[in-house]
């Protein structure tokens, strides 16, 4: 028998096979769709955002001037969140344009650190060596991100 001869028989004698297996096969995806689909709980938390202001009389000289600090109160961070979730922190110096920190910004370098109920903002000369004055009053815009 020839190759298309043989494959014409197989075809015509196999087609009944995939009409009567279509439809269990067809039953048995919808049903593992449909309880494989709600098997997943997702838990989402979302961020929290927080607004505060720093003024000129928040900032603590060090350094005989090359470097200033001032704390922010975040009772929101507690140990485990210290350890396990996730702080961003903005500043504004006009027009309520944020930029991220840590950020230098005319000759300033701005950073930040968290510990358990508090953030440390740390600004300085961005060469080290100069002296700088604490800026005026900037808004703050902190996230924090919880970790599940």
């Amino acid at each position: 028998m020839q190759l298309s001869a043989l494959f014409y028989v197989l075809t015509i004698q196999t087609i009944p096979v995939f009409k009567i297996m279509k439809k269990p096969i067809l039953l048995l995806s919808i049903i593992l769709l449909f309880f494989g689909a709600g098997c997943k709980k997702e838990q989402i938390v979302p961020n929290r955002t927080i607004h505060t202001t720093l003024n000129a009389s928040n900032w603590i000289k060090l350094d005989g001037g090359r470097a200033y600090t001032a704390s922010i109160n975040m009772p929101e961070i507690d140990n485990y969140f210290n350890d396990y979730g996730g702080v961003l922190v903005y500043v504004s110096f006009e027009n309520g344009t944020y930029e991220q920190i840590p950020q230098v910004y005319n000759g300033v370098s701005y950073s930040y650190l968290t510990r358990s109920g508090q953030i440390v903002m740390e600004i300085q000369s961005s060469d080290g060596i100069g002296t700088i004055s604490p800026p005026g009053t900037i808004k703050v815009k902190i996230v924090l991100i919880e970790s599940l």
